[in-house]
Formats: structure tokens, sequence, C-alpha cells
């Protein structure tokens, strides 16, 4: 159990130091408004020296992830990482940022925190969500691991922007949302708690309060005759995991050089010297809200460990298939490079030539989500271009109208006798043209298929290379990008050709001729019909006057119906 703490902070350390957290880690954060004594709350849990800085208005403006190890009984050498740790008794501080540099002095730690925030947000009260890591060892300290957040405003002042509030707001809710996060609300025991932005705050993600801990301070500076027995008691606004009274060094205190072992001991005083107090020794005092915060905190890891563990399993299978995928260690001695550089290109060319053939280039060998390699240029050739070729309509953009014109201007002041086989060509040269855009658009569909496959069909070694992986991406797309000129080109000339030249003798042609063929057989059939209807009425005749007039009205059609046929047929020769 001891154990537990230091693991989730080795684990931090990583975290912090890739600028990303892919595992929730369970820690303590203490969320409060401004002047509630929350930096108060955390030296006197630290119960050494003063190291936080101070001042009006706005002092926490980067979140301080606070890192207490107990090195009381830890041995020369006795870290897991290697690293000597100095012989017990020994009390110092860390940074993350500045590696194993050792801080002897707590006011040289303030000094520290005050420059690397203002590196990073300047000298004003900006404020910025870059946490910074500090780790105190001592003998003193118990294996805490606390989270400082800048205290919640609802004013801005200085040079902050004018929604500082809802920027504090979104920072403080980025750390707590952590189901694995203990909430440690730290609210003014004389303000009305109804009122604490700490408490609405943890409420917000927290609603049942399994996982917050109130903090009352300033219990010296309630009025007289009032107490906050009910809150401590857990009986105004209840939490599970209850309330803790405390009492802080004030202002005084501090301007005063009060040291943080005699502000304890000012508390013990208070609290043991208190009517109600006294009778609540058990949610009283500092010590006993760090003895709660260790429990709860081992309590916490030791709940979280398994889904950690399994999630960092999983996330080590993953980084281990990338370091499959990236190949074993190369030698890059003058012999080996060309070996490894032909190697490379084999594999992009075999996993190029698998795309086009249909044998895939994933694990499984065939892509399953989408047509992929040659199976979509299939598709482009076989699907869409044919349905743009076929949604080509002749008649489109070809009015009576047109057609009238063009013939009468290759006639000339001449009037036709037939239709000049010049209107032919020039119409139906207009709509032939036609049908180059969707060749040039098939052309570029290819082509972008083709770049698709060249950028999956990479081998994961080239990631080891960027310059060769750059150099190679830009040999293949420059050779792409210099075929499809003469593929445009050729698809042009193949337009021209069928341009230059009309063939009018192609057997599936309908020239002048068979069109009067098809028109008279068509007339044929049409007399045989009407034939064969004046014999079924004359088989169902009776002699009737009646009959003799349909016959009339039949007979007296014909004439009319063969003029229309023949000059519908010198219409359609003539014009």
């Amino acid at each position: 159990m001891d154990q537990l703490i230091p693991i989730i902070n080795k684990l931090q350390d990583v975290f912090s130091s890739i600028g990303q957290c892919p595992v929730d880690l369970p820690q303590i954060v203490v969320v409060g408004s401004q002047s509630s004594g929350k930096s108060s709350v955390l030296e006197a849990i630290v119960g050494i020296e003063s190291f936080l800085p101070r001042g009006a208005g706005i002092c926490t403006r980067r979140p301080l992830v606070l890192q207490l190890s107990n090195n009381n009984a830890a041995p020369v050498g006795s870290r897991a990482d290697g690293d000597e740790t100095p012989s017990p008794g020994e009390e110092y501080g860390t940074f993350l940022h500045r590696g194993e540099q050792r801080f002897g002095s707590f006011r040289d730690i303030r000094s520290e925190i005050e420059v690397e925030t203002r590196r990073t947000v300047g000298n004003g009260k900006g404020v910025s969500p870059d946490p910074i890591v500090l780790k105190i060892y001592s003998p003193r300290v118990l294996d805490l691991t606390l989270v400082d957040l800048p205290g919640m405003t609802r004013v801005a002042s200085g040079d902050q922007p004018e929604d500082i509030e809802d920027i504090l707001r979104n920072m403080c809710l980025s750390y707590i949302s952590n189901p694995n996060v203990i909430i440690l609300a730290v609210s003014a025991a004389n303000t009305d708690l109804a009122n604490s932005d700490a408490v609405k705050l943890a409420r917000a993600v927290d609603p049942d309060g399994e996982r917050t801990i109130g903090v009352l301070t300033k219990l010296d500076l309630m009025d007289p005759g009032t107490d906050a027995s009910d809150i401590l008691n857990n009986r105004s606004v209840p939490l599970a995991m209850g309330y803790v009274g405390v009492v802080n060094r004030g202002q005084r205190d501090v301007d005063g050089d009060v040291s943080i072992r005699d502000g304890l001991r000012k508390e013990a005083a208070f609290l043991s010297g208190h009517s109600v107090y006294r009778n609540l020794q058990h949610r009283c005092g500092t010590g006993t809200l760090g003895r709660m915060l260790n429990l709860s905190l081992m309590h916490n890891i030791r709940d979280c460990l398994p889904d950690i563990k399994i999630r960092i399993s999983g996330l080590m299978v993953d980084v281990q298939h990338e370091l499959d995928a990236l190949g074993s260690p190369a030698e890059l001695s003058g012999a080996s490079l060309g070996g490894a550089l032909l190697g490379l290109i084999s594999k992009f060319v075999a996993n190029f030539s698998n795309s086009v053939e249909g044998k895939g280039s994933t694990a499984d060998g065939i892509e399953m989500d989408e047509l992929y390699g040659g199976a979509r240029i299939s598709y482009i050739f076989n699907d869409i271009f044919v349905r743009c070729l076929m949604d080509v309509n002749p008649f489109d953009g070809l009015s009576d109208e047109d057609i009238r014109t063009t013939i009468c201007n290759a006639n000339g002041p001449r009037p036709s006798l037939f239709v000049p086989e010049v209107s032919f060509d020039l119409l139906i040269r207009r709509q032939i043209s036609r049908l180059e855009q969707p060749g040039l658009q098939c052309a570029d569909l290819v082509y972008d298929e083709l770049s698709r496959m060249a950028s999956q069909g990479e081998p994961g070694e080239l990631t080891r290379y960027p310059h060769l992986r750059e150099r190679m991406t830009e040999a293949v797309s420059g050779l792409l990008r210099r075929c499809v000129s003469p593929t445009q080109m050729m698809i042009s000339n193949l337009v021209k050709i069928e341009l230059s030249y009309i063939n009018t003798s192609h057997p599936d042609f309908i020239g002048g001729s068979k069109a009067v063929a098809q028109l008279m057989e068509r007339m044929s059939v049409d007399q045989d019909e009407k034939r064969k209807v004046m014999e079924k009425v004359d088989r169902k005749s009776n002699g009737s006057d009646h009959t003799g007039e349909m016959e009339d009205d039949i007979d007296g059609g014909e004439p009319e119906a063969e003029e229309q046929e023949q000059g519908g047929l010198m219409n359609f020769i003539f014009g």
C-alpha cells in the first residue's frame, strides 16, 4: 500500500513529460475561490515552510502538481528508477522542468514557481493550463499527490480576459471531470456554504458527493456565537466523505513571519479550547485532514489500479505494434545503406502491386470497408465512365431550329432539294466533342486512386526515415503527375480522330438509303395492319347500312393517310 502513491507519481511524471495523459490517474485536486485559503491549506499539509506565491489578487496562475514523498526510512539507492535518494531526514524539492536539480531552500522553490509562471503567462494576472510539477521530499510529510488550481473569480482584473470566469471554470472541470479524482473543495467558514464556488463546481461533476471532501477554512474568523458544527457534522450540504475544519495562518501571521509549525500549534490550541470544536477532533485540524487525504488517496488508487493496469497494458501493446511495424534496428553503415534502401523500395513496390492485383494492403490482406486499388479502378472504368457516356444524350442542346438553321446555312442562296452532308457533319461533330469531358474525368479519377494507393502502400519502416519518405513520396507523385498530361492529350487526340472523319459507311450507321428503307417498311407494316382490320370488319359485317358507312369511312380515310405518309417521307428526304 505504501508504494501505491509513488507509482502514480512516476506515471504522472511520464505523462507530464510527453504532454498528454491517456490514463485517468487517481489524484487529489484542490478547488476553491480566490482568498478561500487553498494555498494555506496546502502549506499546512506539507508542514515545513512557506513555498507558494502569495499576494493580493490571483497568486496561483498555473496548476501546481504537488507530489509529497516521505523519505524517513528510504536507504540510499532504494528508488526503483535508479536515482540515489538522500539520507533520511534531508528535505528538498525538485521540479520536473528542472530535471534532477535539487532546491534545498523553500524560498528558492517559491522563486522558481514565480519564475516559471512568468515565463509562460508573463508578469500580469493571466492564467495558463500548463501544470508545474513539484516534488517535495521530507521525513515529515505524508505520501500525497495534490493539484492546486487557480482560484475561481467572477470579475476580470488587470490583463485578464473578460471571460476569465469561464476560462477558470473550464480549467477546473478538465481536472475534476476525471472519475478517479478526489475533489478537495475549499470554502471559507465565515461565508455561506450555499454560495460556495468550490461546492457548486464539485457538484457539477459529482452530484452525489461520493468523491468530494469539503474543507472549511478560517474557523477562527466566524462571528462570535456562531460555529460550523452543522457543516462538520454533514447536516447542511451533505457529502459522502464529509467535511474537515482547519485554522490557517492569517495575513498578519504571514507578514509577521510566523512559521507553519507555530501556526499548527495555534490551530491545535484554538480547536482544543473551543467549546464545540474540541468535541469534533475527528473532523478538525490539519493533521486530521492530511491523514484523511492520505488514506482516501491510497484506497482510491487501490480501487483504480486494476483498470489502470489494463489501460497501460493496452497502450503498451499498441506501442509494441508500432515498433514492430518500424522493423528491427538497422545499422546505418555505408555498406548496409544501399541494401536497406533497396529493401524499402521493394516493399513499397510489392505493396503497390498487391493493391492493384487485389491482394490488399492491410494485415488481413483484403479491404472490406470500401473498394480499393484495382477493384476501384475497374469500377471507375466499367461503372462511372460508362454511366457518364450513357448520360450523354445525342440530342441534348440540338433543337429542330438548330438543325434547320444549319441546313439553310449549308445550302447558301440555293433552295435545298436534299439534305446537304455538310450540315450533318457540322451537327454530328458538335455532339461527338461532348464525349471528351467524361474521358478526362475518368483519367482524373484513376489518378486520384493511384495517388491514394501510393500513399497507403508505404511500408511502416519508412516512418523511421522521414526524409527518405518525403523524397519517395515526391518521386512517386511526380511520376504520376507527369503521366496525367500525356493521358489527357491521348484522350483528346482520340476524340479529334473521330471528329476528323465521320464514317458513314459503318454497319451501325443509319444513312439516307437505310432511313428510306426503314420508312417504307414501316408504311408497309401499317398497310398490312389496316388491311387486317378491314377484313375483320367484313367478316363481322351483316350487310347493314351502318357497316357500309363504316367501310366508306375507312375507304375514304385511306388516301388521306397515304398522302400524310407520303408527305412525311418527302419531308424526311427533302427537309
